[in-house]
């Protein structure tokens, strides 16, 4: 007999079976959420505008730059190893100024966070800017909230048939002209069109316009809320940079509890007629308090505004509101009688935000202090850098008449749009004697270097120590660029290596 037998004899007459264990899974409830008009929706639709046009747009904006350069205001420059970002050019060696603006975004976004919650996610944040965009197609293809539920919960007939497919074939339209404005970012935009149409595109081209398009409708058109929600780390954390002066989509209950019809007594004004919850595009609801799930783009202002009006109460029962104001209209709500106006008393709770505070002051003198660094770079920047790579292998030859040669690579970038003649100097406490190939000696150890533009030049040098001289196991050297005024431009440091301490050869 075995154990579970055992167990089951053993059990007293009547007694009910164990309950399942719950599942850890469950499967998604589609959000239908419905149209709404107000003050938030209208500046959501100007954010999104603004978003779209500058996405599709900005890799058509020209900018001259003179001969042989891209003409491109915004271009990655993958194969030349540039950035241009208007009169900015920016070198693979200088990618500290991308992470400082990473950097400057971040704190911005920690900042705008602080000040009035999530901004971001509700108002700019790709993923909410194309959802709404093709949830606006939905809308006029299938119609609004009910229509949409209705049709899913029809049979496969021709009219939902063909507006399935009307709905996904706009939906790859915009997919797609997304991912062709991704591809014009790295490549010049006038040259790539006629040649991506015609298939003379590169294969990693028509690969990356693939990956953006399936990406593009696949999280605007299906995902959705679920980037959100289980995707999108920024939930997770960014309520520790909330406080209780943050503005953030708030119900407020001292108004709206106890819930119920609009003519019934002793209720609030909340008439629990689920329009905060059927336009969220989360489908959340907000008067369950804060939540992880809520993006705070504020349509179930517009929508809960919207029945007030009909209703003839106030306005704001959901609002951007701080906790602070939540928490101490709460309580003077609670101490005050029965019979008192609860709107006034309160309002007369409420106070006007801080905006200045420790937080905001913290985040304001970082964006400062890292814009001032990032200025301040920009502005000493040099646009000529010489980079001396002395050989390894050997680290140095002994010459037959007992003199000793190190050999070093000179890489002189130009940053500028013109070539250039600079005159090489090498300084040094040994008397080294300085060669450059195929370069014009102008005097000792100095020689005429020229530079092409907006490129690197490499040339080749020796460093000799005649004989007879005292030699050091490494004597640092400088490589001097000096203008035509005999200014210097840049200075390198690097050794020269010899076999062993002092003596004479």
């Amino acid at each position: 007999m075995n154990d579970v037998t055992a167990r089951e004899k053993l059990k007293p007459p009547g007694a009910l079976p164990p309950a399942p264990e719950p599942s850890l899974y469950a499967n998604r409830q589609k959000v239908y959420p419905k149209a709404v008009a107000g003050p938030v929706r209208t500046a959501k639709w100007a954010v999104l505008i603004l978003c779209l046009a500058a996405y599709y747009l900005v890799p058509l904006i020209r900018w001259d730059r003179g001969p042989d350069a891209p003409s491109q205001a915004v271009l990655v420059d993958m194969e030349h190893g540039r950035l241009y970002f208007f009169f900015f050019e920016i070198w693979p060696q200088e990618v500290y100024y991308l992470t400082g603006l990473l950097i400057l975004g971040a704190i911005a976004l920690f900042a705008a966070t602080s000040l009035f919650g999530r901004v971001w996610c509700g108002f700019a944040c790709p993923q909410t800017v194309w959802t709404d965009l093709f949830m606006w197609v939905e809308r006029i293809i299938q119609g609004d909230r009910n229509e949409r539920m209705r049709l899913d919960k029809q049979p496969w007939t021709a009219e939902w048939l063909k507006r399935k497919t009307l709905t996904h074939a706009a939906w790859l339209g915009i997919a797609a002209a997304t991912g062709g404005a991704w591809i014009m970012y790295f490549n010049d935009a006038l040259e790539m069109t006629p040649r991506f149409f015609t298939g003379q595109a590169s294969m990693t081209v028509y690969f990356f316009f693939g990956l953006f398009t399936l990406t593009t409708y696949v999280l605007a058109g299906w995902a959705r809320e679920q980037v959100c929600t289980y995707m999108c780390p920024w939930p997770r954390f960014q309520a520790a940079m909330l406080d209780e002066n943050s503005l953030v989509v708030s119900y407020r209950a001292w108004r709206g509890e106890p819930r119920g019809k609009a003519k019934a007594d002793g209720v609030g004004d909340c008439v629990d007629c689920r329009a905060c919850v059927n336009v969220c595009p989360t489908g959340i609801d907000i008067r369950d308090g804060q939540q992880l799930e809520c993006i705070g783009c504020g349509l179930c202002i517009d929508a809960c505004d919207d029945i007030m009006a009909k209703l003839d109460r106030p306005k704001g029962l959901i609002a951007f509101e701080t906790l602070g104001n939540i928490a101490a209209a709460e309580a003077a709500t609670k101490a005050m009688s029965p019979c008192a106006a609860r709107v006034p008393a309160g309002m007369a709770a409420r106070k006007v935000p801080k905006f200045i505070r420790a937080r905001t002051i913290i985040y304001a003198a970082v964006l400062a202090g890292v814009a001032s660094i990032m200025l301040g770079a920009w502005l000493l920047r040099q646009e000529v850098t010489l980079a001396v790579l002395r050989d390894r292998a050997p680290l140095y030859v002994a010459l037959s008449d007992g003199g000793i040669r190190n050999a070093y690579t000179l890489k002189i970038a130009n940053k500028a749009r013109e070539a250039g003649d600079l005159t090489l100097v090498l300084d040094s406490p040994a008397r080294l004697q300085l060669q450059v190939q195929e370069s014009a000696e102008l005097g000792p150890n100095r020689f005429r270097v020229s530079t092409r533009p907006d490129g690197i030049t490499e040339w080749r040098a020796l460093a000799t120590l005649p004989p007879g001289q005292p030699t050091r196991e490494s004597t640092p050297v400088t490589f001097r660029l000096l203008d035509a005024r005999g200014r210097t431009v840049v200075r390198t440091t690097s050794v020269f290596l010899g076999p062993h301490e002092g003596g004479q050869r």
